[in-house]
């Protein structure tokens, strides 16, 4: 370790915060110093959340894939004709929230392609779908681009959107179509998406209104380390004022399946050095957001566990159905039973608790299916 690596982080373990300069040339690391600022994340994980390492038990809902919008990461959408576009009907989407709530998950996820027809009563009446079939578990939907399209259709501000899916049963925001928070990136990757200042002025509505929300970073494909940094600061001033984010989930592009990616507009992913700072730099960066997920769905299974030495402390949801990451080239995504995720807690000495969409640890769950020591 260098004599400069060593000052940056123990200045930061002992309660510097770190300046986006810095989380820039930490990201920079090529060598074994990389495990030296995965070690330090990993401390500071455990001095903020301890040795417990969460999931939430939940389901998706992507109730369209018809999409006005033509983001180059996406192999999720599809255009009115094709033969592969579809839209769940009522009587779909109360079906998937019925069996939802059969299988006892504690949240149903819902967000989906901005459909030609939909308006802001569109993604009111589909949470108040989820809410009649499924009371008492947690809804977290839409994310600010579905805010604001709901908005434009329906000539109403964002806000009065926000009213009116928090009344309908929202529980939390989805903190996705941030991608990078860097609008010549944007330009690039997602030009017909709201900018960063109304991603950040929706959020910041929805925090004010009571609804919190994840926070998300996609990277991996044509940004620089400087964006991630810029990014990660975004965040991070948002959360001094609101301290609205529940947590923070690095999303590692899938590019096989994507027009970025076939036009040469984006590498193929991350790198596993990569997605280690990715994970480290942002636990070291971001000292007012607790929890960090290790997404399984986009780094595989082997990978999230190594990023719960780097910083997370979290794997995110059991999903039952995931059809977005799928149609970017992602396999296995569909589900994780409990029973994995605590062989892979445990193979790094640490428990596997269930939590709440919010954090609140689930009191007497039980995780079936391994018993310590057998070939299960």
């Amino acid at each position: 370790m260098t004599p400069q690596l060593r000052t940056v982080l123990d200045d930061v373990l002992a309660g510097h915060r770190l300046t986006e300069e810095e989380a820039v040339q930490l990201q920079k690391t090529r060598d074994r110093g990389v495990l030296d600022i995965a070690a330090a994340a990993d401390e500071l994980r455990e001095r903020m959340v301890g040795k417990t390492v969460t999931y939430v038990r939940n389901q998706n809902i992507n109730v369209t894939n018809l999409c006005v919008n033509a983001c180059g990461f996406c192999g999720f959408s599809r255009k009115p004709g094709d033969a592969d576009a579809y839209l769940h009907d009522e009587v779909a989407v109360r079906e998937k929230a019925r069996a939802a709530r059969e299988r006892g998950v504690t949240e149903v996820c819902t967000v989906s392609g901005l459909h030609p027809d939909f308006d802001a009563q569109s993604y009111i009446d589909i949470i108040s779908w989820i809410r009649d079939e499924a009371p008492g578990v947690h809804i977290h939907a839409s994310n600010p681009m579905e805010v604001a399209y709901a908005a434009q259709r329906s000539g109403i501000s964002t806000r009065e959107v926000l009213i009116g899916m928090k009344a309908a049963g929202l529980g939390t925001l989805c903190g996705t179509a941030a991608e990078i928070l860097v609008d010549s990136v944007r330009a690039v990757i997602c030009p017909d998406k709201i900018d960063t200042a109304t991603w950040v002025r929706i959020i910041r509505e929805a925090h004010d209104l009571g609804i919190r929300s994840t926070a998300t970073i996609m990277y991996g494909h044509c940004e620089s380390v400087e964006d991630r940094a810029r990014h990660l600061a975004i965040l991070r001033e948002i959360q001094d004022d609101t301290r609205g984010f529940t947590e923070f989930v690095p999303l590692s592009f899938i590019h096989e399946n994507t027009p970025l990616y076939r036009a040469g507009l984006a590498r193929p992913g991350a790198t596993g050095r990569e997605d280690i700072l990715m994970v480290a730099v942002a636990r070291l960066f971001l000292d007012n957001i607790k929890n960090i997920q290790a997404s399984w769905v986009k780094l595989g299974r082997k990978m999230a566990e190594i990023t719960l030495l780097s910083g997370a402390n979290d794997l995110g949801g059991t999903m039952f159905e995931e059809s977005i990451s799928r149609s970017a080239g992602a396999r296995g995504t569909d589900y994780l039973d409990p029973a994995e995720m605590r062989r892979m807690a445990e193979d790094l000495g640490r428990t596997l608790r269930q939590r709440t969409t919010t954090y609140e640890l689930v009191r007497g769950e039980t995780v079936a299916g391994v018993i310590p020591g057998s070939c299960a």
